[in-house]
């Protein structure tokens, strides 16, 4: 899996490196009046975060963490003020990382500032991270999860994930809760109302859990 798994990234994050997931692939859009607040501020300080970042291109760990030390107070920030919830800011964070680790050779300067461009991923990662949230309550109610699309069917997602030594590097990726779910889906080939009552979950959040996990184990190997 990625070398970033063995960062370790303390400071205003309080989990590990490995608590992440992959939902959906950054591609930076127009920024939010709170974001270009906050790449104009880290702006002035003159950060040469595009040197950074071509670092990073090149497996450099520790530009990753000068962008982490300079820029994750004010990420959290931001994140918090669109999600409400410290644990959210954190997960959108966390994500955003491992974003900018993975595609940092696709940043190309000619298109924009560095700041921008790691803050259009946390912007997409935060609203990806909202409407995910808004999904799981909604598919909390009977007629949701009756309405589920075949193409967000677990085993229709699972079926395309073929590569067996990245699936189970990318399972790593997934937060312990979402790991166990899917191993426990496609493991020990539970269903899903027998994993919600192991877990003493709603069925629905159990639906809705293991779907965005999957989708986000076929981003991460996409």
């Amino acid at each position: 899996m990625d070398a970033l798994e063995k960062i370790k990234l303390p400071g205003c994050i309080h989990r590990g490196a490995d608590s992440v997931s992959f939902r959906r692939a950054a591609q930076p859009g127009p920024p939010s009046k709170g974001f270009r607040m906050a790449v104009n501020a880290a702006q002035s300080h003159g950060t040469g975060i595009e040197q950074a970042l071509a670092a990073c291109a090149g497996g450099d760990k520790n530009a990753l963490r000068r962008i982490y030390d300079q820029e994750c107070p004010r990420m959290i920030g931001v994140a918090q003020r669109m999600l409400k919830r410290r644990a959210l800011a954190e997960e959108a964070v966390q994500d955003s990382f491992i974003l900018i680790w993975r595609h940092a050779g696709r940043f190309d300067p000619q298109r924009g500032s560095g700041l921008t461009w790691i803050y259009a991923i946390l912007r997409n990662r935060t609203l990806s991270i909202l409407r995910d949230e808004k999904r799981m309550e909604t598919d909390e109610s009977p007629i949701a999860e009756e309405a589920a699309s075949e193409e967000d069917d677990p085993e229709t997602v699972m079926a395309k994930l073929s590569d067996a030594k990245a699936l189970r590097g990318c399972l790593e990726t997934l937060p312990a809760p979402r790991r166990g779910m899917v191993l426990l889906a496609f493991v020990q080939g539970l269903s899903h109302g027998e994993i919600a009552g192991k877990l003493g979950m709603p069925l629905g959040t159990v639906k809705s859990w293991i779907r965005r996990s999957l989708l986000a184990l076929k981003e991460c190997l996409g």
